[in-house]
């Protein structure tokens, strides 16, 4: 890629960023929490930008029938691979808004920044996403390949039901890698921890509070004991020349009980363990049910505890070298951003891509402040570089002489 076309892209960039900032700003100002809200103005929205630019585009459903994302496909006039980008419309929920200096749906611009929630997490990036996929529907003569742009609005539930989506929409062997456009201007996120997460059911006997007969199994008292096991409990140090991050066991919930003068006898536990090549699934279940044991055995119950699985995912981690990792840094280096290869410590939908062996970089965008917290915002000062950098970078992939996989 030379430097006139790096050139030309900065200067469509800086052409689109009043219509990038207009379109991210309604989108904004369209709450749209996961969970919460109801998706059906945000994604109109969108439908509205997208159809008199003629860009081919549908909703993608879940198995129950819910709109679960929007994607829009752009097809070379050559056959080639599939290249995924993917930004989520759902957002985190406002919290507490009395702390916000500015309402969450705000969608305005004061000193060069974009308020409100969903910003930089990640309708900006939405917003970016569809000017690239106009601009390159204009040159489809010079692609090989689709590119499939996804916008979700089941990420911040857990569920990733838009991505689970796409899966059934586009055949995963046809799609050589994906970028996410989570925001974070200095690195571009080629890997992150996987997850294992599940609810430890812990029993107990039921009884009055103020009985005067002793009562040995309290659900409560027993699952505070567990929860202290679990907490001090050892994990792996990182392998030497493997995975950067060390595994992370958190305790995230408890509940039980119901009033004062019963006793419970059932409380839930929510353990999330954060996974590396030091300690996978079965091996973090077999920790957690270690613990379950050991409580079981010093403080008997009427019924053992209980584990319900909830979800597993591996940890991924690309090489600097693989695509679309290269091709994204290789684009900020072009539109002059310094941006390094990190792995991150959470996990994200580039795990879920893992698994059915697509590559996936999970993060490269504007600088940020407030993410999932009070007074989220983005500079936009950065947006036409980062708007280039991608554009480079799916242009890179979609003109390249080979498509092959992963690659």
């Amino acid at each position: 890629m030379d430097k006139p076309l790096i050139h030309e892209l900065l200067q469509q960039a800086r052409a689109d960023a009043p219509s990038v900032t207009a379109l991210a700003a309604d989108l904004i100002r369209l709450p749209s929490r996961g969970g919460i809200d109801d998706y059906e103005p945000v994604l109109a929205a969108i439908e509205d930008w997208l159809t008199p630019r003629a860009l081919r585009h549908r909703r993608l459903h879940c198995p129950d029938g819910k709109a679960v994302a929007l994607l829009i496909e752009v097809t070379g006039d050559r056959p080639g691979p599939v290249w995924v980008l993917d930004a989520c419309l759902d957002t985190a929920p406002f919290g507490d808004e009395s702390a916000w200096s500015f309402p969450p749906t705000a969608g305005d611009i004061s000193n060069g920044l974009l308020r409100g929630r969903g910003a930089a997490d990640s309708k900006t990036g939405a917003a970016m996403f569809c000017h690239i996929a106009a601009a390159l529907s204009r040159r489809t003569g010079q692609l090989a390949g689709t590119l499939a742009v996804l916008l979700d609005v089941d990420e911040h539930t857990g569920n990733f039901g838009g991505a689970k989506a796409l899966m059934e929409a586009i055949d995963p062997a046809t799609i050589a890698g994906a970028m996410i456009g989570y925001p974070g201007h200095d690195e571009v996120v080629i890997g992150g921890r996987g997850v294992f997460r599940a609810r430890l059911h812990v029993h107990g006997t039921s009884g009055h509070s103020g009985s005067s007969k002793p009562n040995t199994a309290n659900a409560v008292s027993r699952a505070a004991r567990l929860v202290t096991t679990l907490e001090d409990m050892p994990l792996p140090a990182p392998v030497t020349g493997g995975f950067p991050l060390p595994p992370k066991l958190t305790v995230t919930e408890i509940h039980s009980g119901e009033g004062f003068t019963a006793v419970p006898d059932h409380a839930v536990v929510g353990v999330d363990v954060r996974l590396t090549d030091g300690l996978d699934a079965k091996a973090a279940e077999e920790l957690i049910r270690k613990a379950a044991v050991q409580l079981d055995a010093d403080f008997p119950a009427p019924r053992a505890t209980e584990i319900e699985a909830v979800l597993a995912w591996p940890p991924y981690q690309l090489a600097p070298t693989d695509q679309p990792a290269a091709a994204l840094l290789a684009g900020a280096e072009a539109a002059g951003i310094p941006a390094r290869p990190k792995v991150a410590g959470p996990s994200n939908i580039g795990n879920l891509l893992a698994t059915r062996q697509i590559r996936t970089t999970a993060g490269f965008g504007l600088p940020y402040t407030g993410l999932h917290g009070t007074d989220e915002h983005v500079a936009l000062s950065a947006l036409p570089a980062v708007q280039a950098a991608y554009h480079h970078a799916v242009l890179s992939l979609l003109t390249a002489r080979t498509g092959q996989r992963g690659r």
